[in-house]
């Protein structure tokens, strides 16, 4: 490149890969993102830090894992003495435009030092927005026919019926596209992170009726040992009330709102496209993390869940005359992610972080990435009074956590090209055979026979966790600073009989 590219950065929340069409799923309804997958490289082996978005966010921002400063909570997002990949860029030339508002992602004033625009131009008429509110919905016939408890518990609200609502996510891309038909001057960054396909599981029209009930897939189930924070949601949530009919009904959901996310960011395409920005615009899309959607038998995420449809994820890299490879299985973490918007903007980072830069793979898919990907997630135990307590409908899961806080001890992944070996504090590992059980579901630690496999991914998460524990401070603290206050016993002092002291003889009671 012989300019410095402009960036479309869209977030997704909660979206797993193989609900996008680019990443394997034949009836996904998603040609944007397919599309731009085709045009550019879709990473098949892409993985998330961690399971929660804040802590995700925080990570892919700095280039920090969740533990190197330990932003693992949603009350730890960046601070604003904190370095962000934003705000390096905004220091080397760049505006940066934020359309919509995510409030879990940096502390006070690290917006003000990251970007130059931040908000909605357009309201959205539901949600916190307006005054907590959400919109009007109807369930499906068959919920008649269900405990009506047990929606609330899958997060379940069905059809938008409100046509008039304008939710967080068209908002922001109405505020994205009136941005667009008037640009400022380039190089430019439009940082739009999106809400979509995050529960609460409801779409409108044609959205919710798009994908069949029958078309969506059975949910994942698996065998061997497994966490126990699946079981302690089965029973906290009652989950086994779910029939299948209701698990398609949930699914399906999903993957309209999956399908109404596609459509927002072809709408964003087109404004770059109207503004005739296209051919000197990369676009980088990727989600957060991903979503159970019944797979288990549980539905949402988990502090503690590693599993792939919960940590792999969908990222796309594509335009500004950056090749187009297709599909990648390169090993790739989302720290790097950012790294790689800097070296294609030719901007040094100004701190120390983990993420490797893809430029090499983009040009050349042979060159290879990482051997290996790590994700990490949990608390410990003594931690529990700091765990979140929620109201409804969050108040079983935050009740889970309380009184077994066990079930949500720390834990880390490391994955390789076929292996993925997951180590909790309170519990029993897990080994996965991804060329066999690519959705992680049989667990077969312990055999004998793949004792090698543990040792060395054992191995190599020990050596992940001693590498990136902390990172020294770019500017170093004078030493033996000058420190202003009185030396010992020169203070001034009361009168002994100020200060109603007796300083009589040795004391005679003494023995």
């Amino acid at each position: 490149m012989t300019y410095r590219p402009n960036f479309l950065v869209v977030v997704a929340d909660q979206l797993r890969a193989d609900a996008v069409g680019a990443f394997g799923n034949s009836s996904a309804g998603t040609p944007n993102l397919d599309r731009l997958a085709a045009a550019g490289t879709a990473f098949t082996n892409a993985y998330a830090q961690h399971p929660v978005c804040s802590p995700s966010r925080a990570s892919f921002l700095s280039g920090w894992y969740p533990h190197t400063a330990g932003h693992r909570t949603f009350g730890t997002p960046l601070r604003a003495d904190e370095p962000n990949f934003l705000r390096t860029l905004k220091e080397n030339g760049y505006h940066v435009a934020w359309a919509g508002d995510r409030g879990d992602t940096f502390g006070p004033g690290a917006t003000e030092l990251g970007v130059h625009e931040h908000g909605f131009g357009h309201r959205p008429t539901s949600g916190r927005w307006a005054g907590g509110t959400g919109p009007a919905t109807e369930l499906p016939p068959m919920a008649s026919e269900v405990d009506p408890d047990l929606w609330d518990r899958l997060y379940y609200q069905g059809r938008v019926v409100d046509e008039s609502d304008v939710d967080f996510d068209e908002a922001a891309v109405r505020t994205a596209e009136e941005w667009l038909a008037d640009p400022p001057e380039e190089p430019w960054v439009l940082f739009a992170p999106l809400v979509a396909p995050h529960c609460p599981f409801r779409a409108p029209e044609p959205w919710f009726s798009l994908h069949s009930r029958d078309s969506v897939g059975e949910p994942v189930s698996g065998s061997g040992p497994e966490p126990a924070y699946l079981q302690g949601i089965r029973d906290y949530y009652g989950t086994d009330r779910a029939t299948p009919e209701v698990w398609r009904e949930v699914r399906a959901t999903y993957q309209g709102m999956v399908s109404r996310l596609d459509a927002h960011v072809g709408r964003l395409l087109d404004g770059v496209r109207r503004a005739g920005a296209a051919d000197r615009t990369v676009t980088v899309f990727f989600s957060d993390h991903g979503e159970y959607a019944g797979d288990f038998g549980v539905v949402e995420k988990w502090p503690s869940a590693l599993h792939s449809c919960i940590t792999r994820d969908p990222l796309i890299i594509s335009g500004g005359g950056l090749p187009a490879h297709g599909a990648v299985d390169a090993m790739v973490e989302l720290i790097d992610v950012f790294p790689t918007v800097l070296d294609l903007a030719e901007v040094r980072a100004a701190h120390h972080h983990f993420g490797r830069s893809l430029l090499p793979v983009l040009r050349d898919p042979a060159e290879g990435h990482r051997e290996y990907a790590f994700s990490e997630g949990g608390f410990l135990v003594e931690e529990e009074p700091k765990f979140e307590r929620s109201g409804f409908p969050y108040d079983r899961k935050t009740a889970l956590q309380h009184e077994r806080p066990m079930t949500v001890g720390k834990a880390a992944a490391v994955r390789d090209g076929r292996w993925t070996y997951v180590w909790r504090l309170y519990e029993p590992a897990e080994l996965y055979d991804r060329s066999a059980d690519p959705h992680e579901a049989h667990n077969l630690a312990g055999r004998p026979d793949l004792a090698e496999v543990e040792a060395r991914l054992s191995g190599a998460l020990l050596r992940w966790l001693v590498e990136t524990a902390d990172t020294l401070p770019e500017q170093a603290d004078t030493r033996m600073p000058h420190v202003s206050l009185p030396a010992p016993g020169t203070r001034p002092r009361k009168a002994a009989s100020d200060a109603g002291v007796s300083h009589g003889g040795p004391d005679t009671n003494a023995r």
